[in-house]
Order: structure tokens, then C-alpha cells, then sequence
């Protein structure tokens, strides 16, 4: 009965906020912060609430903010002997608090007060701040603190962990400009078509619609789901059909395909024409011959304005299929030059 009557008043304590007269030890002696496992994941991420050179903890309640739409709470865990509420969810705000419980000294050192851990519902960047402390001494007595502490998290794909083109495609995927097949998965070494390379240019470069402009392509359906991209990127003069009525959206683009709506994607966003552009005529991989002569122009002024790279430190790889990591990398680099 002892032990709960006192548990009872320590969490009281807690709710309520009540500041004690004589702290048993001051804010400049303990130290607090808030530390994380990692800054990106496939999915849990988890802070620790850290305390050095503590005097006496015997109870704590602190408070977070996040967004609970893009995080859930899987638990709270702490080494700290007593009782622990579970995870309390008001809004946007977590308040995690522990106690310890009968006549016992409080804790002392440094050790690891709490650790949290969080689940991403989604890919993509997200926020967690650490808002208040309150800690309590063996006499009952707290301090409250208030907390500045911010971490962003970066949720990637289960597919990009390790992927050469990670870091492109994260940035890429966090300003909405691309999106996974699905919410785990960004299939990274997928071929792309040549459709869904014009529809990456469209929203890329934020292309408008132009009603004026009539594709003369016969295999853009009407009603399709890239009718709309490919006729802002044909009207921006980004594309070119495979002949005079064809554009064969469904397609897989090529690399030299790619290298040329990208130099006239460059085009448009810069003002310049294509035939304006300086060209590197030193630039030369050992498949040039496998390049067509249609091409031979924008592979040098893609690879001598750093867009694109050759596929080996020897080939460009002209024919080849380009990958959704390729195809979102060079957009990248492209939306850099304007930044």
C-alpha cells in the first residue's frame, strides 16, 4: 500500500507539473539530449532521451511533437526500474513518463533515460521535436526544462538501401516530383518507356497545358494516362516521334532516347537552342560507332554538361534501356543547374 501511495503522488506529479523548492540537483550539473539510431531507414527509427552526469532521477515526463499522419508509435523503452506508462497520443503531441517506485534512491550518471520507437507510415522526410522535460528527484521534487531538440527521419525504399542512385531518388521523391510503384518499393532498376520519360520531363519542369497544340502522334490514345505529359513536353519541343505519326509511348526509352529529350528538356528550361549549346568534340567512349548519327550531338552535350555519364568508365551504352534510377538521376541533375 506504501509503495502505491507513493507512485500515486509521483505521477500526480508528473500530470501536474509541480516545481519542488530545492531541486536536488541543478541544470548545470545534468545534462540532457536526445540522440537517434539513424537518420534514414526502410522503416523504424528510434531517439533516446540521454542524461549525463545525472544527480538524482527518480521520475521524468517528457513530451514530443510529430506528425502522426507519416509516424506511429510503435513503443517506449527505458532500463530504469519502476513504471512506465504507455505512450500517450494527444495531436500531434507524445508524452512519454516512468517512474520509480518505494523508498529507493533515484538514478545516477549517465545513462540512457528513455528510447522510443518510431514506425514511418510512408516514404519520404519527416519531423520529430522534443518539446519538454520534467524529472523528478527521490524527495519528490522536478524541474521542468524546455526542449528545443528537432531530427529529421528520411523513410526510403526497401529497394534503394544500397542502390547506387539512392540519395538522387530520395531527393527526388521527397519534392513530389517522383513516386514509388508502390509504398515500399521503387523498382529502381526497372526499364523506363518513353512515355514515362515525358511525364518525368512534364512535371519536372512544371510544364503548362497548351490547348492550341495537337499532337500529331496516332498511338497517343486519347483519354490515356500520358495524353496530357506528352503533349506539354511535344508542345515544349522536348520530344520527337520515332517517325512522323509515332511516338510509341509504351516503348522502352533507350539511353541515346533519353540523352536527347533531356538536351532539349535543358533547352527549353535554359532559353537556349539545342544548336546554340556548346559541344565537347573531345568527349568520346569506346562504342561510338554504336551511337546513331541523329544522336552523336546531344550524347556530347550531355556528357560534357555532367547530365549524363557513360554506362562503364568505357561505354555510353547508347542502345541500352535506361532504368527509373537513370531516368530520375539525370532530371536531378538537370533541376540543379537551375536551382
Amino acid at each position: 500500500m506504501k509503495c502505491k501511495i507513493i507512485l500515486t503522488a509521483v505521477v500526480c506529479n508528473l500530470c501536474l507539473g509541480v516545481s519542488g523548492t530545492a531541486p536536488a540537483f541543478a541544470e548545470n550539473a545534468s545534462q540532457f539530449a536526445m540522440k537517434t539510431s539513424e537518420l534514414e531507414s526502410t522503416g523504424e527509427f528510434t531517439v533516446t532521451v540521454k542524461g549525463e552526469h545525472v544527480q538524482d532521477l527518480y521520475a521524468y515526463e517528457a513530451k514530443f511533437s510529430f506528425d502522426p499522419s507519416e509516424l506511429e508509435v510503435v513503443h517506449a523503452d527505458t532500463n530504469i526500474d519502476g513504471f512506465s506508462i504507455s505512450p500517450m497520443i494527444k495531436g500531434n503531441e507524445l508524452t512519454i513518463a516512468h517512474t520509480k517506485v518505494g523508498k529507493v534512491d533515484g538514478e545516477k550518471g549517465n545513462i540512457d533515460v528513455s528510447t522510443i520507437t518510431f514506425r514511418a507510415k510512408k516514404v519520404g522526410m519527416t519531423n520529430i521535436k522534443w518539446t519538454t522535460l520534467k524529472i523528478v528527484d527521490h524527495n519528490l521534487k522536478s524541474q521542468s526544462f524546455t526542449r528545443n531538440d528537432a531530427v529529421d527521419f528520411t523513410k526510403i525504399f526497401s529497394d534503394l538501401a544500397g542502390h547506387w542512385g539512392k540519395t538522387d531518388v530520395m531527393q527526388m521523391v521527397i519534392k513530389g516530383i517522383v513516386e514509388g510503384m508502390d509504398d515500399d518499393h521503387f523498382a529502381p532498376d526497372t526499364s523506363v518507356t518513353r512515355a514515362q520519360f515525358a511525364t518525368l520531363l512534364a512535371k519536372s519542369l512544371q510544364l503548362k497545358n497548351d490547348d492550341a497544340i495537337q499532337v500529331p502522334f496516332n498511338d497517343v490514345a486519347a483519354g490515356s494516362w500520358y495524353e496530357g505529359t506528352v503533349k506539354k513536353a511535344f508542345a515544349a519541343g522536348m520530344i520527337n516521334g520515332v517517325s512522323a505519326t509515332a511516338f510509341a509511348p509504351e516503348t522502352i526509352i533507350t539511353r541515346e532516347e533519353m540523352t536527347a529529350m533531356l538536351i532539349r528538356a535543358k533547352a527549353y528550361a535554359s532559353g537556349i537552342n539545342v544548336e546554340d549549346m556548346k559541344m565537347d568534340e573531345s568527349i568520346h567512349f569506346g562504342d561510338d560507332t554504336a551511337v546513331s548519327d541523329w544522336a552523336a550531338p546531344f550524347v556530347k552535350l550531355a556528357v560534357g554538361a555532367k547530365l549524363m555519364e557513360g554506362r562503364t568508365t568505357t561505354d555510353f551504352a547508347p542502345r541500352a534501356s535506361a532504368s527509373r534510377a537513370e531516368a530520375v538521376v539525370v532530371l536531378k541533375r538537370l533541376l540543379a543547374e537551375r536551382e
